[in-house]
């Protein structure tokens, strides 16, 4: 046959074409992999254990970067036609032969502990990161102490954190497995002594604690004062250290474990010395993994008074429901101690109330603990090292000065020294272990006073004025600055904002919000507040407006579900597993 003319005579055309072909690879690989079965040009044979595993030196060394090394080196191995692998199982070394020509593996709780050693030396990262995957989604208290072990000896540093961040999260769980009973002692010291130990109390700490010890008591009673160190004893209750710590066999025996225990005590015994007494076995635990969350607890409206209460996750820029109260309460004074929020006080509709509920964000439980000595409704609340401060507020028949002091440990109610000044609707802020007072309501006029309390001296003072009068302000605290938004003073509620700095004992305006609101809560998401609610004048407000101090500027945020003036409003942390 002649040759023919390729070119074209009239137009221009291109002189070649590009093809691919995108089933080739696929393709290659399945007539390659059909020839390993029929053993066709198969150039070594890998022998483990009792298996002859037949292959292609190419598509091992282009798959895996510990067979390219062996074929390509000096190596003995290098010349051999049969090659000896030891320490691997044969049916993990034939899944990963097979992934070679594949792709495709199946990963289970069968085989993969057998499959991530052996993926691990042959430096087949995707399946070994595949295996960590799967081990991940299998994490439980009863195995997530082993896998961490297993994760540790396979340099699998991804699937080691997991399994750790998974036994702090579940550590009561955890610490009533066999696993557990069976850890070293540094093991043990690695998971209590971590400021992410997620527990509701010390008492559970304590109780894993005592539980490994006596597992082997007769070598691991050494231990006891190494891991009591790291159990915060402080935050456990009177009732605990004098009938669970206290009468412990192994602690009597122990002068340090006794010196541990009196210095939990001195921290029960002098709660007005606890700023001076603060130290690692007095911090509450804070899990990583905690989303800050912002609550609006009761509040009221025209018609109503609620018992049900809200939440804001701004992740996703959403409110839902919680579970209610067991009572309805407006002008409720709300704090945070431990992770548990504090509904303190209030008025139902009909009477002032003295009791008290907290609630427990991770099991959406409301429960009552000891009510104040007084009934107070449109109080101020403060948290100083672990303790409740209710600070003025209305009894049903006048305006208080009195302050009582709460502590969750004693589950115990004491009076403070009074206010200069009777202050209803008051708001409160700490800095530096300092409470400040915020203008209020004395009964004939609105205030613009200010006076602070210092809980080691137990004494008030009065510091600089504010610019306006206000009484049911927002009041919160930020880089040491105290901030104070909106409000009435008496002619109308208040849009403006004014910031108190302690240092130079002076006030500062700020922007304006854009909505006037009193009977309103603050708090802070992120270096951002949040000003939850209120009354504009004429009616109560479900709207939020959130400022950033970096901006001076306000903006709107999605508003709650019901409009709620005279609310509660604070930020907790909540787990997300």
């Amino acid at each position: 046959m002649q040759p023919f003319r390729t070119t074209a005579k009239q137009e221009e055309k291109p002189e070649f074409i590009s093809h691919f072909c995108p089933t080739h690879t696929e393709e290659a690989f399945f007539s390659m992999k059909q020839m390993r079965c029929n053993s066709e040009l198969c150039d070594v044979v890998l022998l483990v254990g009792d298996r002859r595993i037949y292959a292609h030196r190419l598509v091992l060394a282009a798959c895996s970067q510990y067979f390219h090394a062996m074929f390509t080196s000096e190596l003995l191995e290098s010349r051999q036609k049969e090659i000896s692998l030891q320490g691997l199982q044969p049916d993990a070394m034939e899944l990963l032969v097979e992934f070679a020509y594949t792709a495709r593996i199946q990963v289970s709780e069968d085989n993969v502990q057998a499959l991530l050693p052996a993926a691990s030396l042959l430096q087949l990262e995707s399946v070994k990161d595949a295996c960590c995957e799967f081990l991940k989604n299998q994490l439980h208290p009863s195995n997530c102490l082993g896998i961490r072990s297993f994760a540790d000896v396979h340099v699998c540093t991804d699937l080691h954190e997991s399994s750790y961040r998974f036994a702090l999260q579940h550590f009561v769980e955890v610490s009533q497995t066999e696993e557990f009973m069976l850890l070293k002692v540094n093991e043990v010291l690695d998971l209590i002594s971590s400021n992410d130990l997620n527990v509701k109390n010390e008492e559970q700490v304590f109780n894993g604690v005592i539980s490994w010890v006596k597992h082997d008591a007769d070598s691991r009673r050494k231990y006891i004062a190494r891991l009591l160190h790291h159990v915060r004893l402080c935050l456990l209750s009177r009732e605990c250290l004098m009938m669970r710590v206290e009468t412990e066999e192994m602690i009597k025996g122990s002068e340090e474990c006794k010196d541990l225990l009196i210095e939990a005590m001195k921290y029960h015994l002098l709660p007005e010395k606890r700023m001076m007494l603060e130290c690692t076995r007095s911090e509450c635990r804070r899990p990583s993994g905690q989303v800050p969350i912002l609550f609006a607890i009761g509040g009221g409206s025209l018609f109503a008074i609620h018992s049900e209460c809200e939440c804001y996750d701004p992740r996703i820029d959403r409110w839902c429901m919680i579970t209610p109260m067991s009572t309805k309460r407006a002008r409720v004074g709300v704090g945070v101690v431990n992770g548990c929020i504090y509904a303190v006080g209030g008025y139902d509709g009909s009477v002032d109330l003295a009791t008290v509920e907290v609630y427990c964000p991770q099991d959406n439980q409301w429960s009552t603990v000891t009510p104040m000595g007084t009934r107070r409704s449109c109080l101020g609340v403060a948290v100083i090292s672990g303790l409740i401060y209710a600070v003025g507020g209305y009894d049903g028949a006048s305006c208080l000065n009195s302050i009582e002091r709460y502590d969750p440990l004693t589950a115990q109610w004491t009076s403070v020294a009074a206010m200069s000044t009777k202050r209803r609707y008051v708001r409160v802020g700490v800095v530096g272990g300092i409470i400040y007072a915020v203008g209020g309501y004395d009964g004939s006029s609105h205030l613009n006073t200010v006076e602070c309390f210092d809980p080691v001296t137990n004494t008030w003072k009065s510091v600089a004025n504010m610019a306006s009068r206000r009484s049911s302000a927002g009041v919160v605290v930020l880089n040491n600055m105290l901030y104070v938004v909106g409000g009435n003073d008496g002619a109308s509620c208040l849009n403006t904002m004014e910031r108190y700095n302690p240092e130079t004992n002076t006030w500062t305006s700020l922007a304006a919000m854009s909505v006037r609101r009193s009977t309103h809560d603050i708090a802070i998401i992120e270096s951002c507040l949040y000003a939850v609610g209120g009354n504009d004048g004429s009616s109560s407000l479900n709207s939020i407006e959130k400022y950033d101090p970096a901006t001076n500027m306000w903006s709107t945020v999605v508003p709650m579900s019901t409009r709620r003036s005279s609310v509660g409003v604070t930020v907790a942390g909540v787990l997300v597993v």
